[in-house]
Formats: C-alpha cells, sequence, structure tokens
C-alpha cells in the first residue's frame, strides 16, 4: 500500500494511508450511478458499500435491520417472567453496572415500567467497595425484598451470587459468558458461549431494549399495548456510543434514531445533562461519547455509583437539574484525578517500554474510577493494549483497552481460569481484572504472552487512515451534511478524514493551556478554520505556529460550526505533514 501524498512519517511520526485502487474504482462507479458527491461515495466505497446499496444504507431503517429478539436464547422466557412480575405486581429490583451501560439500562426498564404504573428497586454496586457485578450479600439483600432481580450489563459470570438471591434472576447482559451459565430463570446475551456471534456487537442497552420488543410482541399477542419503545431510543444511543460498541448493522439505525429522539429533548435528565455539558448544537456520536457520557459515568467512578442512572429514570424537571450539576462537578473532580495519574501511568509505561505487546502501569491508591480512562489514554499513545491498576493492601483492581484485532476480554478471561487472577472478564475492547499484589508481575507477563498470540505489539504507531483528498473551497456545509448520512460515526466506523494537499497557514493562535486554532487556504481565495485540540501536548502545535510562511498538507475531519446563527465549515486537525517533504 503506498504512502498517501508521499507521506511516510508526518509531524506525528505516523504514515499517511489512503484508499486502495479498488476503493477508487469502486468511488469512481458509485458517483456514476448515484449522482452522489465523490466523498461521500469515496465514504461509502471504504465501507464496502456497493453502488446499488447506496440509498438504503444513507437512510437505514430499523423496521428493516432490528433482529427478531427471540434468535437470542432465552429472550421469551426472560420477557415472559418480566411480565409475569408487571401482571401480578411483584417486586422487581434492577441490578445494575455502574457504567453509561449499565446507566441507560437500568433507565429503560424502569421509564417502561413507570409506564405500566409499576416502580422498581435501583441497585447498582459501589464500584470501589463492592465492584463489578453482582455480590452475595447485595443479592441476598434484595432477594429478601423482591420477587424478581433483573441484572442489566452484568451477571452472566456471577454464579455464587445469583444462586445465593433465593429469588427468580433474569440476566440481560452483553460480557463474554463462561462455559457454563448462572442458575437463573433466563441469561439473555449475545455472547454466551452458544450464541452464533452474529449479535456480539450488541451493548447491554440494546439487549435490554430488544427484551422489551419481545415483552410488548407477548402484550400484543394478548391484545394489550406496551409503551412507546421508539421514544426511548435516546437512552440506547448513549449506552451503545459510551460503551464504544461498533455502530454497525442494527447499532448504526439504533443511534441514528436515538439522536433524532435525543433531539426532541423530551427526557428531562438528558436535556439537563446536555445544558450543563454546554451542547448547543444537533446531538451526535461525538456529543454522546464525549461530553453527555462522561459526565453519567463520573458518577459510578468518584461519586455515588447511581447518580447516573437516577438522572436517566427521572421525571422531576428540579432532580434533574440538581443531579446534572452534580455529575459535571464530579466530572472536573475526575478529570483532575486523572491526569494526576496518567502522567504517573506513562513514565511506568515508558520505563517498561512501548513496543511490548502489553502496556501497563499499577500505582498505590490509584482511584479505580480513573484506572479504565487511563488505560485508553496509553493505548491511543501507544497503539498497544494498555492495563492500569490500582494496588490496595494485598490487591488490585484494574481495567485494561484493546485495539482493533486483539481480544482483550478472552485472554483476561483466560489468565483468570489458570488462577492468575481473581477475577476477570470483560469484551472484545475492554476487560477488569482483580488481580493479588504477588501475582502482578507474572500474570501481567502472562497476559502480554497471550496477547502477543494474536499480534499486539506488532504495529508501529498507528497509521492515519485517510479517505480522499479535498480542496478549501469543497469543503462546504451542504457537503458535511451530505457526510452524516453515511453516520452516525464512531467505534467500528470511523468519520471520514480527507487530506487538504499543499495549504498556506494564514494565523495560528494557541488556545487554552494546548490547543491551536489555525486558518488556511489553497492561494485561490478558498480557506478554511481549524482546531488541533491537544495541539501543545505534542509536535504538531510548534510545528504549525511557528510556520514561518511554509506549506503543508493537513489532515483532518470536517464539521459544521454553529456560532451566531450562522453556519460554516470547520477542521478538526488530526495531523501535518509539510508539504515541500511531501
Amino acid at each position: 500500500m503506498s504512502d498517501f501524498l508521499g507521506i511516510s512519517a508526518s509531524l506525528t511520526g505516523r504514515r499517511w494511508v489512503g484508499p486502495g485502487a479498488e476503493v477508487d474504482r469502486m468511488a469512481e462507479a458509485m458517483e456514476q450511478v448515484t449522482a452522489l458527491p465523490r466523498p461521500l461515495c469515496q465514504v461509502l466505497a471504504r465501507r464496502g458499500v456497493p453502488p446499488e446499496e447506496a440509498a438504503a444504507f444513507l437512510e437505514p431503517k430499523l423496521g428493516t435491520l432490528l433482529p427478531d429478539p427471540r434468535s437470542l436464547r432465552d429472550m421469551e422466557k426472560a420477557a415472559a417472567r418480566f411480565l409475569a412480575a408487571v401482571k401480578k405486581r411483584q417486586r422487581i429490583a434492577v441490578f445494575a453496572d455502574y457504567d453509561v451501560d449499565g446507566g441507560t439500562s437500568a433507565a429503560l426498564l424502569i421509564d417502561w415500567l413507570r409506564q405500566m404504573g409499576r416502580e422498581a428497586t435501583l441497585y447498582i454496586p459501589d464500584r470501589i467497595d463492592e465492584g463489578y457485578g453482582p455480590n452475595v450479600p447485595a443479592m441476598q439483600e434484595l432477594g429478601r425484598r423482591h420477587d424478581l432481580i433483573v441484572c442489566v450489563d452484568c451477571g452472566t459470570l456471577s454464579h455464587e451470587p445469583v444462586a445465593a438471591a433465593g429469588c427468580d434472576v433474569v440476566i440481560l447482559d452483553h460480557h463474554l459468558g463462561g462455559e457454563t451459565l448462572p442458575d437463573c430463570v433466563a441469561c439473555v446475551n449475545p455472547n454466551r458461549q452458544d450464541e452464533d456471534g452474529a449479535l456480539a456487537h450488541l451493548c447491554a442497552a440494546a439487549v435490554v431494549f430488544l427484551m422489551l420488543v419481545e415483552a410488548n410482541r407477548q402484550m400484543r399477542d394478548e391484545g394489550a399495548k406496551g409503551p412507546d419503545l421508539m421514544a426511548m431510543l435516546d437512552l440506547v444511543a448513549l449506552g451503545t456510543v459510551a460503551d464504544v460498541a461498533p455502530l454497525i448493522g442494527v447499532n448504526r439505525a439504533l443511534v441514528r434514531q436515538g439522536l433524532k429522539v435525543m433531539a426532541r429533548r423530551d427526557r428531562v435528565g438528558l436535556a439537563a445533562l446536555a445544558d450543563v455539558a454546554k451542547m448547543n448544537a444537533m446531538p451526535n456520536s461525538y456529543h454522546l461519547g464525549f461530553l453527555l457520557g462522561p459526565r453519567v459515568n463520573a458518577g459510578g467512578r468518584i461519586g455515588k455509583a447511581d447518580i447516573g442512572a437516577r438522572l436517566l429514570a427521572t421525571t422531576d424537571p428540579h432532580e434533574a437539574a440538581a443531579l446534572a450539576e452534580r455529575l459535571d462537578q464530579l466530572n472536573r473532580e475526575r478529570r483532575e484525578i486523572e491526569n494526576r495519574v496518567r502522567d504517573v501511568a506513562m513514565e511506568q509505561a515508558e520505563e517498561r517500554g512501548l513496543d511490548a505487546p502489553l502496556v501497563w502501569a499499577a500505582g498505590e491508591g490509584w482511584h479505580p474510577g480513573v484506572v479504565g480512562i487511563v488505560a485508553s489514554r496509553l493505548k491511543e499513545a501507544t497503539n498497544r493494549p494498555a492495563v492500569v491498576i490500582g494496588l490496595d493492601g494485598g490487591e488490585g483492581k484494574g481495567s485494561g483497552r484493546s485495539i482493533a484485532g486483539v481480544d482483550l476480554g478472552a485472554s483476561v478471561q483466560k489468565l483468570a481460569a489458570e488462577g492468575l487472577l481473581i477475577k476477570g472478564g470483560g469484551h472484545k475492547m475492554a476487560a477488569g481484572l482483580t488481580v493479588a499484589r504477588d501475582q502482578l508481575e507474572p500474570a501481567m507477563a502472562r497476559l502480554a504472552e497471550l496477547l502477543a498470540k494474536q499480534g499486539a505489539g506488532e504495529a508501529g504507531p498507528a497509521d492515519l487512515r485517510v479517505d480522499a483528498l479535498l480542496m478549501p473551497g469543497a469543503a462546504t456545509v451542504e457537503l458535511v451534511q451530505q457526510l452524516e448520512q453515511a453516520g452516525p460515526y464512531g467505534q467500528g466506523a470511523p468519520a471520514p478524514r480527507f487530506a487538504f494537499p499543499d495549504v498556506k497557514i494564514s494565523f495560528a493562535k494557541r488556545v487554552g493551556e494546548s490547543h491551536l486554532k489555525i486558518g488556511f487556504g489553497d492561494g485561490m481565495g478558498a480557506r478554511l478554520d481549524a482546531i488541533c485540540f491537544g495541539a501543545f501536548d505534542g509536535p504538531l502545535g510548534p510545528a504549525l505556529e511557528g510556520h514561518n510562511g511554509r506549506r503543508f498538507h493537513l489532515a483532518g475531519k470536517i464539521e459544521i460550526n454553529d456560532w451566531g446563527g450562522r453556519q460554516s465549515v470547520q477542521m478538526r486537525l488530526d495531523d501535518a505533514a509539510p508539504a515541500s517533504e511531501g
């Protein structure tokens, strides 16, 4: 594969890689058949969409893409038991994980039940005191006071806690299953060992949504009507994006429709959260992943675990405003803690070597609520799977993040089965673990060995994927709107990145501590503004600020900037290379 624009080492040391000849041919054919703009055809061709399917891809229909809930094992039993509890006015508890996927899953059930005139007890374990998933004391206590416990985004590996409940348990989860399942009424999980994996990309909120689809269907068969599920897709969209589920297939349709629902601002909790996050544009997947998601997560990370789920489920605007404000404050505190841990973790990782199959760090008293985010930062900086562990007493609790093509969850699960971890599990891209302090070094060495067998450690700095060339004059608001039709973009469906060749920087200004704003043009009158976040954390900021009239190739994503009621196109700059060396 040849270097795009001849760039084998950009200012950030990356090779730019463009589409191959086959993608170019497919894009050209699509342009002729569909009359869609060439940049959009490039994006569709890169996604493998044939010309005859372009129209359907640009307008994904949930009715076409939504799988039959009954294609998942135990689904009918789960919905039937849930409905029986509703009809008999039995006491229902919802046991949820403390992250966004758990919170949105719980809020879906609470919202549905409330519309049916029923209430449920919400229980979310404390990350530090109880750890991930059901535990024996909590399940025993809930079991004493309830007839049915629904575990969401957790429970598939919780044999002992489920057995201790002493009442009926239904599990709606998506984490990797073991060889045996807990003894429960139903365990619905697309990542059970006996599933075919066709729906393995669903997050827990999507699994819960499918269970509610099935519940509504069973009610319809009996001549009754259930709540409006389409109005709940804002929660499914938030859970899907925040849990970094790939935006392919039905996930793409769920998020696309969910964003439309969110734009109506009917859910008071999400509206309040959007306000504290200063979201003043139509919601998109970036907002879900980087503005709303981290705030919902902040309660589970460093505050009271149930604040996020309570916010998503409330119908009281005053309570929503207070909870949103609290989450915003906790998110600011989380960022400060994260920055401190990240600096030390990166130093440690550098000492061990950043070219190993696994990058890891462990520290005394590191807050369990931020180790996952710091692992993400290490992964992004090194293009390696990363694990970060907080040590406390004789144990360490950690979190890991993986790269494409390397299944971290399966390796962590194998490590637990081998006895090197106290417990561990997760999915392909993320995992959690608990390790004895005296087993830390051998456990990490063995994990590195398992990941190396999957090819981790072979990649250099991540290549920068470029979809097409674009001139500043062609980057119009209309083009951005057309490109958004191929979205939403995110995990598994990256936003298109364009290279603007041989441009001249007209101004460069530092913004805040580490960001850079520039204006650039092609010398023919057309110009664009660009923002580069964190530019001064690396080589981009100094090089572009001190451009001295040199010309550059710039690469990044284009977006609409709403300012003062006027729309313009802005580039989110990812990388640059001197044009003279291109």
